[in-house]
């Protein structure tokens, strides 16, 4: 036998050796004799459905233990709501770990995106959010700006009994600030934050001093405020039940 043939011959050998390993490793043959029979999942559980996940991964795992496809795996758990990240892994000789973790909100950005607390923007799961958000609205190029500002103007606000609940830095530069009753607040382009400190006090001053309610105010005034108001609502005094006279 020539040297050609012999080579040919252990070549073709070892391809049928090695042909039931890689049908194995792919899940052509055998997915049924090393199964992966058990899912332990490590979770908060604060917002991520722990069935959802379990079901995003099936198709994997069915492939068995030898075939499954962990970044696979991992890419299918990133798809479902509120997942920030995932580990996967395999362990010996069944069973498939996977380690959620979570986005927590911090805001809402825009009208179809949450904001996390790292910074991280990501879809408005379809079952919207369980708590009430601040709503920012931006450039995403302006994110860390945004809640820079949002971060230190929030408390001002608060410490003179006002809740923040909306910026909007426009694309000319000019931001807007949203109050809970629906006022708002203009404090023009530039860092705003001297303004909010500045102005903040003299507004809620008199809000107090007004009694009705506040519609918008205008900060953008080198030495002063202009203020829009509302209408104080009408209050009418109780009536009385008619009065009957007795009869004799």
């Amino acid at each position: 036998m020539s040297a050609l043939l012999r080579v040919g011959a252990w070549l073709l050998a070892f391809g049928l050796l090695l042909l039931p390993v890689v049908a194995v490793l792919n899940g052509w043959l055998a997915a049924d004799r090393w199964p992966i029979e058990k899912l332990r999942l490590h979770a908060e559980y604060r917002r991520v459905d722990a069935e959802q996940v379990r079901r995003a991964v099936a198709p994997q795992a069915a492939r068995g233990f030898f075939a499954v496809d962990l970044e696979a795996v991992r890419r299918a758990v990133l798809a479902v709501d509120w997942v920030a990240d995932a580990e996967v892994r395999k362990v010996w000789p069944n069973l498939l770990e996977i380690i959620v973790h979570e986005h927590q909100p911090y805001a809402r950005w825009g009208e179809d995106r949450l904001l996390s607390t790292r910074g991280r923007l990501f879809p408005l799961p379809a079952g919207g959010v369980d708590a009430p958000l601040p709503r920012l609205d931006a450039d995403e190029r302006y994110l860390a700006e945004v809640v820079r500002v949002h971060r230190q103007a929030a408390p001002v606000f608060a410490r003179h009994g006002l809740e923040l609940v909306g910026i909007r830095l426009s694309a000319r530069g000019s931001w807007m600030f949203r109050l809970a009753d629906g006022a708002r607040v203009m404090a023009g382009r530039g860092d705003p934050l001297p303004r909010i400190e500045r102005m903040v006090p003299v507004l809620a001053h008199l809000l107090d001093a007004e009694g009705v309610p506040l519609l918008r105010a205008d900060l953008r005034y080198a030495n002063g405020l202009a203020v829009r108001w509302g209408s104080k609502p009408a209050v009418f005094p109780p009536t009385e039940p008619p009065r009957t006279t007795p009869t004799t």
